[in-house]
């Protein structure tokens, strides 16, 4: 299940820092601190929902 759970990160990963990226320049912060801090609160948050997707799907087969 750690296979399956770090090949889910490499996708949810990108996919929840690249939207909270997005969303911290539409709120106008633009400089390069929030931007690292949105990237890194996604990277973060991305790791139990990739853990929790992978469960998911191991205990539906």
């Amino acid at each position: 299940m750690m296979r399956l759970a770090s090949i889910l990160y490499s996708l949810i990963s990108t996919t929840v820092a690249g939207t909270l990226v997005i969303a911290a320049l539409t709120m106008g912060y633009d400089t390069l601190v929030p931007i690292l801090i949105a990237a890194g609160i996604g990277f973060v948050v991305s790791l139990p929902v990739a853990y929790f997707v992978a469960k998911a799907i191991v205990e539906t087969n």
